[in-house]
């Protein structure tokens, strides 16, 4: 009978071939557009909200607080899907940018340094490295964005900048502010799921995806990030 390998980083290889297939998936659907990135996004959310009502239902609780559970996962799930749905792809790639930024700063910087962690009791994987990684690599990402939009802005309209200039403009500064602020919202929640799953007694939202457990365990971090992006861009400045 096979043993599991529990070495750190042992599920490496299985995690990224996974991602791989995601993001290949997720490329396709923003390639395709419309209806069908409209489709892959509502798919996503519902099997989202299938596995939170999941993992609900595992959790000793009075009905009342189950049915408030539920509806405030159904508003916040069906929010963010709805948000995901009606920006513009390029709002949704740099937002999902930014998750993915966000997750891979975390995982190799926590992994490599290792260090204190957040919330033990809730995610015991997090350290306060991980999280600092994580808002960096978002920041940087988001500056990246910014700076070749700006650039790429500046030579349509025949404006000489460098891209030097470009990089050094105020939107750029704040640009990884923003970055560093969703890196935070998307830890939060992660550490939400978190503790709903620890409340639950299960690791993962569910076995779907090999080496990363469930829909929600992959959406956990784009959620908080679209309701943040939906509300920013809603309110009347």
């Amino acid at each position: 009978m096979a043993v599991a390998d529990k070495r750190p980083g042992a599920d490496l290889p299985v995690r990224l071939a996974s991602a791989a297939v995601m993001l290949a998936l997720a490329g396709i659907a923003v390639w395709r557009g419309g209806a069908v990135l409209d489709s892959f996004i509502a798919l996503v959310g519902l099997a989202t909200f299938v596995e939170f009502v999941l993992l609900i239902r595992r959790i000793p609780m009075a009905a009342p607080r189950r049915i408030a559970a539920l509806l405030g996962g159904a508003v916040y799930i069906l929010y963010a899907s709805l948000v995901l749905i009606l920006l513009p792809v390029a709002y949704v790639a740099v937002l999902v940018g930014t998750v993915i930024a966000t997750d891979t700063g975390a995982f190799f910087t926590g992994r490599s340094l290792g260090g204190p962690k957040i919330a033990p009791s809730v995610s015991p994987s997090k350290t306060w490295a991980g999280l600092f990684g994580g808002m960096i690599v978002a920041a940087l990402w988001m500056v990246l964005v910014l700076t070749t939009l700006g650039y790429g802005l500046a030579t349509m309209d025949s404006v000489k900048l460098s891209l030097a200039q470009a990089f050094l403009s105020r939107e750029t500064a704040i640009g990884a502010l923003v970055g560093a602020g969703l890196a935070i919202a998307a830890q939060a929640g992660d550490f939400l799921e978190s503790w709903i799953k620890r409340r639950a007694g299960v690791k993962d939202s569910s076995r779907l995806i090999p080496g990363h457990g469930g829909v929600f365990d992959r959406t956990d971090g784009i959620l908080p990030v679209a309701v943040i992006a939906g509300l920013a861009l809603a309110w009347p400045f």
